[in-house]
């Protein structure tokens, strides 16, 4: 009877494994079976206990101590908002009595829009539009009376005590002078669109003024189905060794109505930050072109006097700068540095100007989650148990008491938001094999609540015959040691040899070897893969960053050579292994990994079988001179480097299969590239695969797109892999 027993159960385990199903394209990107529940808009209430978040249908109150639901905050059906109308984001007044209501946004590139804004009143539940219009990027003064915006390159504020709107500057143009927000290269490279700041009291407001009339426009062919004609689109794009807009910062007083210029001390061609520091002085953070030398000047706002109060420096280039962080008692800063080969945390006094080092870890810090001013402590993200995790820390303003906040026990990748009394905060953790987790804790790390578990995701995986990554590294010839995940086929058999399938970007300081739930649906994607028969991999090579600056900035000025040289060493090694087979590897990646695939499918052809590249860059001279500027100088000082990896001086290499996609509306990549490109390979009589997605921008994404584009990829590697 005993036998019989088992016999059944392993049947019983046996007809639960031949029960389970495969994961389809359908799966991904037509039915989003396999999507994540997140928490939207979290933001901390002044008093720091309380917590408000975003749903379809209104924005919800929470207590952090026990996570307790105290109902709406604003319940959306008591608005009197027209049909079709939605709310995508809301901000709270600094008194907590007014929220502003973002509605019915219209994007205009990656990160900018256009909106139309409403303020709703707690106290009298009344709801007001700002204006008629729609505009961009509005705000609350800190005194929670006035809103500033900006309509048509021009910054203007209301005062909502009459609804009575001043308008500050008064000469913005399209494509030629933009007020209170950023050009496109800024955006896009410098990650900011939000070009003014209210002071701390609300009596002035600082803004930028871009004069980019030298700036060349690049034209984009529209192809609308209800047009007879093609349409066209004209925007300033700066490329590599071309005129950036000329930027200027501005001091405007309400109480005065006008504005004047701020001059600072060092000739600079970009400034990618300003913000007002706790004395009410204007910190203006500048660069030069090689981005090599990145000052900060203090403004006084009454005087327009500028001091030097920090610089850093670095032969190849200074990290993209960020806000830093100034104290309450005016008299210090915080910043991150890489001075020390590693991005660390230091102390700037204000008075003496004397750097001190907070941190001196040999790993990088990847943010400050938070300053705790009354207690002296610093909680930051670092990757310093390896690269690819993410883990939370505490240290005092003295560099001692470094303390690990996130769980030792679950390795992974953890952010952190914390209240604003600094109490609690709200933790997202995830790793290869834990859809994100979001939890309340208390300063120490303690979960005190467990807000989504992601719980019916597990349970949906649990039925799919899946794989999950695995770590480890190899060393190349020449001794680096490179971090890889790999994902393994199902059911993998002794002896049998697969198909391998990297994936790869590999952009200076990027990472895509991460213990997280990043890049979701492709991970989905690779995991139906792997149930094909695949090897997927990804190997983050030189150039890639969370290693320290010597590994990140090694590709200086000649992108493309020492990432090619990893990416073939990968397949070498991965060639070697006992269940790949080194005649069929192939590789994926978009962008800057559509680059990267584009190069070794020619110059490392008697390695890599088949390549797919989305929206790759094939030659640097036609990138954006901020992003390209900063790891090769300029064309002009550096022909050599842009021209000794450039695909298209080797369109004579390509052999094997090659799928090359682009979106016709990518304001990023330009499709010139891939035009470019096509007129190369096609001059060496080279037979590809080419795609285009009209009046698709970068992302390549839009109703049936991303299913279409994943299933195309799909049937090119099942014919051709």
């Amino acid at each position: 009877m005993k036998k019989i027993l088992v016999l059944l159960a392993a049947l019983f385990i046996s007809g639960l494994s031949f029960a389970q199903k495969n994961i389809t394209v359908e799966d991904i990107w037509k039915d989003y079976t396999f999507r994540q529940r997140s928490i939207s808009a979290i933001r901390s209430l002044a008093d720091g206990e309380h917590y408000c978040i975003l749903t379809r249908f209104g924005i919800e109150q929470y207590k952090y101590s026990t996570g307790e639901k105290l109902g709406y905050y604003l319940d959306f059906s008591t608005l009197n908002l027209s049909k079709g109308k939605f709310v995508t984001d809301y901000a709270v007044s600094a008194d907590n009595e007014k929220i502003l209501l973002t509605v019915n946004p219209e994007e205009i590139y990656r990160h900018s829009f256009n909106a139309e804004y409403y303020v709703y009143n707690v106290k009298d539940k009344s709801l007001k539009q700002i204006t008629k219009k729609k505009i961009r990027l509005a705000e609350f003064s800190p005194t929670s009376d006035k809103v500033a915006y900006v309509w048509n390159n021009n910054l203007y504020y209301m005062s909502l005590s009459d609804m009575k709107e001043i308008q500050i500057t008064f000469d913005g143009k399209y494509n030629h002078i933009i007020n209170g927000t950023t050009d496109w290269v800024y955006e896009e490279e410098f990650a900011i669109t939000k070009g003014f700041y209210w002071n701390n009291d609300g009596t002035k407001i600082a803004y930028y003024r871009f004069d980019e009339s030298n700036v060349v426009e690049y034209d984009m062919t529209m192809f609308p189905q209800d047009s007879l004609y093609p349409l066209h689109y004209r925007y300033k794009y700066p490329k590599a060794g071309e005129d950036n807009s000329k930027v200027t910062v501005f001091i405007y007083d309400l109480a005065k109505n006008a504005s004047k210029g701020v001059k600072i001390s060092s000739d600079y061609e970009y400034i990618p930050r300003i913000q007002w520091a706790q004395d009410n002085s204007l910190c203006v953070h500048s660069m030069n072109r090689h981005q090599n030398d990145y000052r900060l000047n203090l403004v006084n706002a009454e005087t327009f006097e500028a001091r030097e109060v920090f610089k850093d420096t670095d032969a190849c280039y200074v990290e993209q700068p960020d806000f830093v962080k100034f104290l309450k008692d005016k008299k210090t800063m915080i910043v991150r540095s890489e001075r020390n080969g590693f991005m660390n945390l230091y102390s700037v006094n204000l008075t003496n100007l004397n750097v001190t080092p907070i941190t001196t870890g040999l790993y990088d810090i990847d943010e400050i989650s938070f300053i705790d001013e009354k207690n002296s402590h610093i909680y930051f993200t670092a990757a310093s148990t390896a690269a690819y995790n993410r883990e939370l820390y505490r240290v005092n303003f003295n560099g001692k008491n470094l303390t690990l906040i996130s769980d030792k026990n679950n390795i992974g990748t953890y952010y952190a938001q914390f209240s604003n009394n600094g109490k609690y905060y709200i933790s997202s953790y995830s790793s290869a094999v834990t859809p994100t987790i979001y939890t309340i804790n208390n300063n120490k790390g303690k979960v005190l609540v467990t807000l989504e578990d992601n719980k019916a995701l597990k349970e949906t995986l649990e039925q799919y015959n899946i794989t999950n990554k695995e770590f480890s590294s190899f060393k190349t010839s020449t001794g680096e040691e490179l971090n890889y995940w790999i994902i393994k086929p199902t059911n993998m058999k002794k002896g049998e040899k697969h198909p391998l399938l990297f994936y790869v970007y590999g952009g200076p300081g990027s990472q895509e070897v991460l213990n997280s739930q990043s890049r979701f649906y492709d991970y989905m994607w690779f995991r139906m893969l792997a149930e094909k028969g695949y090897v997927v991999a990804c190997v983050d090579g030189r150039g890639t960053g969370m290693r320290g600056s010597d590994f990140k900035k090694c590709t200086y000025l000649n992108l493309g050579k020492i990432e090619v040289e990893d990416q073939i060493e990968a397949a070498k090694y991965f060639g070697s292994l006992d269940f790949v087979d080194k005649d069929r590897i192939g590789i994926f990646g978009w962008s800057y990994g559509g680059y990267m695939s584009s190069l070794c499918i020619t110059k490392g052809h008697e390695y890599y079988k088949t390549a797919i590249a989305v929206a790759p860059v094939t030659n640097w001279r036609s990138y954006d001179n901020v992003y390209t500027e900063r790891f090769m100088r300029t064309p002009q000082e550096n022909a050599e480097g842009y021209d000794n990896n450039c695909p298209i001086h080797y369109a004579d290499l390509l052999e094997g299969n090659y799928l090359l996609i682009h979106g016709t509306a990518d304001d990023n990549v330009h499709y010139q590239n891939t035009m470019n490109w096509t007129t190369e390979l096609i001059k060496h009589n080279k037979q590809f695969r080419q795609f285009s997605y009209p009046d698709k921008n970068h992302s390549i994404y839009g109703g049936n797109t991303r299913y279409h584009l994943y299933t195309m990829m799909t049937n090119f590697l099942l014919e051709k892999l």
